[in-house]
């Protein structure tokens, strides 16, 4: 804040404002202190909803490990603190027979205690490598069913979540929130608790052996130690979270761009693109470096204090020694288990700080868990049981949100085996009657009927398998042709994919491929032509064989000679089935046996192509103008937007 704007504010607050200043200030650090009490509440819930995972039911052998592991970890830190006795009563027995004969000096190596500092030394480290082996499917096992866990759950969500939601931040959330886990377990348990372990057993036995003011220069440095890492790794959590926020912005418009390459390429914007990538690159570098600098001062500050730790023992065992009172051995074990302890304690704020971060990122991927799906099923539900397919929808009112009323009492009823066509301008609501249908979102009003079933009252799964849905904008996985059309039944045979295939008449184009069937069709399915990926979402359809089919402006993308190709497989599959068709060109509904023509939500006319034309209403309007811009060589698209 500048002199000026300080100067501006305390004006601004008036002649009380001084005397009102160390209440204020007492009130904002009672609630920082609330705050930070209530972030440790928080990181105690996050560590406790973390214990079931590495405690699985019905997992005995899992259980049978966690035993092992935590016995290893105890039986290393106890040779630890042996090892560097063993090693002074060496030095001890050495010193010692200075003043013996040359031949008792010969004989008088102390063989015995030399080999067991050898075995003690080989001991610890094989406890602490098997103790990680019988965690390592431990730990990997609550990392998998974690992240499974979360992906089902991000699969449960509603259409309304994902389609607010940012791909790539959220994957970044996930990759770290499973990697917290990792972290949590493989480093946290194994080097702070160890590490703990370690210096209560090492200060016992310096005060058992040495004396008590031995122990608590030992505990008072590693006190002053642990203080000055946990306040500095404090302070410096502050650019690792801005470090953090910049890489998931970074990511995110990455993916975005990425995902988008041909739009960025149709607007020549990649300068924009690489502007808005270099733009978050530069918060994060400026945190990243930030980071950095304040490392040096902590690690600066660390090795003062475990320096003068080490000179103020040494002083203390140098003075012994000279009164007699210590043994050079006794010096050298004191060295040794300031050095043992060192090591893990120079870990101790990379660890203290990635165990916050660790927990923040978990709790991250757990706020995603708590994510509440907005279309459940209810508990009394029951599979759908299809007889005739007859669908009815009974003055269904939708609203994306209060203010945007999309439905309003829309009825009608196709029987089983017929076709309905829903058609009106954009907006109108024809593609969220067939979200509706499917269950994407919860209608607010009235109710949506299958032979007579309520749809919330059956299974989203039931209700699903009954539904084929071939779309306007068919995206495919990054696959092969074979994986994508099979997707549409998963357990399908190879002859019953290729039948599908035939039916979708792609067959004989799949067969020229060089690699046929097993032909990558890349990213969203860019490898081929919009007309090739509509046929790959009919063949999956027609592989699933499903009772009710849902064409949802199926063809609308297409030009005129391969909507007219399509156009007729989509006639083959639609017989015996109910169909809904949600259409622009009106061209591809007049056979319907029913067209319903909405507008704003409402339903304005109904009946067949002939009887609308003859009434030269809404329907008829829209006609005359497709078949004008038809005639004007107009595309078919813009036609039906101008209505």
């Amino acid at each position: 804040m500048t002199d000026s704007t300080h100067t501006s504010a305390h004006r601004e607050q008036g002649p009380h404002a001084s005397a009102a200043n160390p209440h204020q200030r007492d009130y904002i650090a009672e609630a920082a202190h609330r705050e930070e009490m209530k972030k440790d509440q928080d990181n105690w819930r996050i560590f406790l909803r973390l214990l079931p995972y590495l405690w699985p039911t019905g997992r005995v052998d899992l259980k049978v490990r966690i035993f092992g592991a935590i016995t290893c970890l105890i039986f290393a830190k106890v040779i630890n603190v042996i090892v560097p006795i063993l090693f002074g009563n060496a030095v001890d027995v050495l010193t010692k027979i200075e003043d013996a004969s040359p031949e008792v000096q010969a004989l008088a190596v102390p063989v015995a205690l030399i080999v067991a500092f050898g075995v003690a030394r080989f001991a610890a480290n094989a406890f602490q490598q098997l103790r990680d082996a019988l965690f390592s499917d431990v730990g990997f096992h609550a990392q998998r069913d974690i992240s499974v866990e979360t992906f089902r759950h991000l699969h449960k969500l509603s259409l309304r979540y994902h389609l607010e939601r940012r791909t790539g931040g959220l994957a970044r959330v996930i990759d770290r929130g499973t990697k917290a886990i990792e972290f949590l377990l493989r480093i946290a348990m194994f080097n702070l608790v160890p590490t703990i372990i370690e210096i209560v057993l090492a200060c016992a036995v310096l005060w058992v052996v040495l004396g008590i003011q031995f122990a608590l220069v030992v505990l008072g440095t590693i006190g002053l130690y642990v203080w000055f890492t946990f306040s500095i790794t404090e302070w410096r959590l502050a650019f690792r979270r801005k470090m953090n926020a910049s890489d998931t912005e970074a990511n995110t418009k990455a993916v975005d761009s990425l995902l988008n390459y041909e739009t960025v390429k149709y607007f020549n914007n990649e300068d924009v693109e690489s502007m808005r990538f270099e733009k978050a690159a530069r918060g994060y570098e400026k945190a990243a470096v930030r980071s950095y600098v304040s490392l040096s001062l902590l690690n600066g500050g660390q090795a003062l204090i475990i320096s003068l730790g080490f000179v103020a023992l040494l002083l203390m065992a140098a003075y012994g020694i000279k009164a007699g009172t210590m043994s050079v051995g006794k010096f050298t074990m004191v060295q040794m288990y300031l050095l043992q302890l060192a090591v893990p304690l120079n870990m101790l704020g990379f660890v203290y700080r990635e165990i916050k971060q660790s927990l923040v990122d978990m709790g991250r991927m757990f706020e995603t868990l708590d994510i509440n799906a907005e279309v459940k099923d209810a508990p009394t539900a029951i599979p759908l049981e299809i007889s005739r397919a007859t669908i009815a929808f009974d003055n269904v009112e939708f609203a994306y949100d209060p203010v945007r009323r999309i439905l309003n009492g829309v009825s009608f009823q196709v029987e089983g085996g017929k076709t309905l066509a829903i058609v009106g301008p954009t907006g109108a609501g024809k593609s969220t009657i067939s979200r509706a249908l499917f269950r994407f979102y919860e209608i607010s009003g009235g109710r949506i009927t299958i032979d007579g079933q309520d749809i919330r009252n059956v299974t989203q799964a039931s209700l699903r398998r009954a539904i084929g849905v071939v779309p306007q904008d068919t995206v495919l996985f990054n696959d092969s042709i074979y994986y994508n059309i099979s997707y549409g039944r998963p357990d399908a045979t190879r002859d019953e994919v290729i039948e599908a295939a035939k039916s979708a008449k792609i067959h004989e184009f799949i067969e020229r491929l060089p690699d046929g069937y097993d032909t990558l069709v890349g990213e969203r399915g860019l490898k081929l032509s919009g007309g090739e990926k509509q046929r790959v979402a009919i063949a999956r359809t027609i592989l699933k064989n499903p009772p009710i089919l849902l064409l949802d402006e199926a063809t609308s993308a297409l030009d005129t000679h391969t909507e007219k190709e399509i156009q007729s497989s989509l006639d083959a599959i639609a017989k015996n089935r109910t169909t809904l068709i949600i259409a622009h060109r009106l061209s591809t509904v007049i056979h319907a046996d029913e067209i319903i023509v909405l507008d704003a939500g409402r339903i304005v006319e109904r009946g067949a192509h002939e009887d609308l034309l003859a009434r030269n209403g809404v329907y008829a309007a829209m006609w005359n103008r497709q078949l004008e811009a038809a005639q004007a060589g107009a595309p078919l698209e813009e036609a039906s937007a101008l209505y």
